[in-house]
């Protein structure tokens, strides 16, 4: 499992219409992806960056898993000197600022202006901010970074931090638990499982600076995984025929994916067991350079299943 890595051979990095002045703290995004974690907050893979985009069938229109990034925060390259210094001296918005505060515009842009004629590239800083570390990592970035040509600064932007920003951003379809029997089941009964509204069982995450590096992110629905919400002593899981998405339930078909309550509920909590059933989604990263390995993710789905016990009468012989 390895990412494919593109460098540009221009010096140039061309401006998109999407950057934003001053990304940062409270900021405008450039992807977003919700996701629940371990605690069940909701987090969001919410990128805020002059130059990167995060794209694909992922991004959106699920759920993750929390995943958090080791560092969620970086610098990233982003123009020349020249263009740094056009950037931020021409155009409407730079006289509307000089005309508030000349003297401190001059100040400002001096900066740009010193470094005119140099080879090299303005990196600046970029965050995820959803993630609760995210402002605080990049409170401690410069605002602007010259680096010569060639040169990756202290806390640049690496394709493995790529990769970390695309998992982040991956969720995929929550699903919905289909049991039978469905209000309630019996002891020894076989509970039957199995999935619905999964939708397309392939999502994918793209990352990328345009022309510098890029990264893509696939995830597979391979299995599913149920837990019966009790002890082997009262429950007997049957996974065998599961596949990716569990097996509805036929009359008169071989039961293979489910649970066998061996013991009511009536002495649990809420008089119910609380089963899982977990949909598991491999992650690879495409390409073959550069190997990373993440952990799959996995979306579970809760359901209490009440367990009764069948009531006979017994007639006694004349």
């Amino acid at each position: 499992m390895k990412a494919l890595i593109s460098i540009a051979t221009a010096g140039l990095l061309v401006l998109q219409p999407w950057i934003t002045y001053d990304p940062g703290p409270g900021g405008d995004t450039s992807a977003r992806g919700s996701q629940t974690g371990d605690s069940g907050e909701n987090l969001r893979a919410e990128i805020e960056s002059r130059r990167i985009k995060v794209s694909g069938n992922g991004v959106r229109g699920g759920k993750g898993d929390g995943f958090r990034m080791k560092r969620p925060c970086w610098y990233e390259p982003f123009l020349n000197a020249e263009d740094m210094h056009r950037f931020f001296t021409e155009g409407r918005d730079a006289a509307n600022r000089a005309r508030i505060d000349e003297e401190s515009f001059r100040a400002f842009t001096q900066q740009f202006k010193d470094k005119l004629g140099q080879k090299g590239l303005w990196w600046t800083p970029g965050y995820n901010k959803g993630d609760p570390a995210g402002a605080a990592c990049w409170a401690d970035l410069q605002q602007f970074l010259f680096v010569p040509p060639g040169v990756t600064p202290p806390s640049g932007i690496t394709i493995e931090q790529l990769a970390e920003l695309a998992r982040a951003a991956m969720t995929v379809p929550e699903q919905t638990v289909q049991l039978n029997p469905d209000a309630k089941s019996f002891v020894n009964l076989p509970t039957h499982v199995w999935l619905e509204g999964i939708g397309e069982t392939r999502r994918s995450v793209t990352a990328e600076i345009p022309g510098v590096m890029s990264v893509t992110l696939v995830a597979t629905l391979q299995d599913l995984k149920i837990d019966s919400g009790t002890t082997p002593d009262r429950a007997e899981v049957t996974a065998s025929g599961c596949g990716t998405a569990g097996k509805p339930y036929v009359k008169g078909g071989e039961f293979s994916c489910g649970v066998r309550y061996l013991r009511s509920s009536i002495d649990q909590p809420r008089e119910t067991y609380p089963l899982t059933v977990t949909a598991v989604w491999p992650v690879e990263v495409q390409g073959d350079v550069v190997p990373f390995q993440f952990a799959p993710v996995e979306l579970g789905v809760t359901r209490d299943v009440p367990v009764g016990e069948i009531q006979s009468n017994v007639k006694p012989p004349n």
